[in-house]
């Protein structure tokens, strides 16, 4: 298990029920930005991640 799993876990157990828009996660994620500049990257790279989720053009950039 990664450690950031653990983080993973308890989102998932404290939160695993609720519905969310991506609206209202985008706006969790800029908050979370302005709060911890240094994390701009990662969340940047998470975020365009779950963007191109289903972007068949992608998967070929990324193997």
């Amino acid at each position: 298990m990664y450690f950031t799993d653990r983080g993973i876990e308890e989102l998932e157990k404290r939160r695993g029920e609720e519905d969310v828009t991506l609206g209202w996660l985008a706006e969790q994620l800029r908050t979370f930005v302005d709060l911890n500049p240094d994390f701009e990257i990662p969340v940047e790279r998470l975020a365009t991640w779950l963007a191109r989720l289903d972007d068949e053009d992608d998967e070929d950039d990324e193997g």
